[in-house]
C-alpha cells in the first residue's frame, strides 16, 4: 500500500468529489490524483501558448545561420 496523508476540505467540495468518483468507478484518491495530473497538463498548455523569450528563439533559429 502506498504511503496516504490526510487533507482537510469542505464537507461540499468532499461530497463533490465522492460523486465524481462514484461515476467514473474510481476510489476518491484516483479522483484526487486525476484531477492533479489535469492541472498540471492545463499549467503546461498556458506555458507553451506563451510567446516564445529571445534565448528561446534564438535557440530555435540557431541552425538557419
Amino acid at each position: 500500500m502506498t504511503e496516504t496523508t490526510t487533507v482537510r476540505i469542505s464537507r461540499g467540495t468532499h461530497d463533490e468529489l465522492k460523486r465524481l468518483a462514484g461515476a467514473r468507478h474510481q476510489t476518491v484518491s484516483d479522483t484526487v490524483a486525476h484531477a492533479v495530473r489535469l492541472m498540471r497538463q492545463d499549467e503546461i498548455g498556458r506555458e507553451l501558448a506563451e510567446p516564445l523569450t529571445e534565448d528561446e528563439t534564438a535557440w530555435l533559429d540557431a541552425d538557419a545561420r
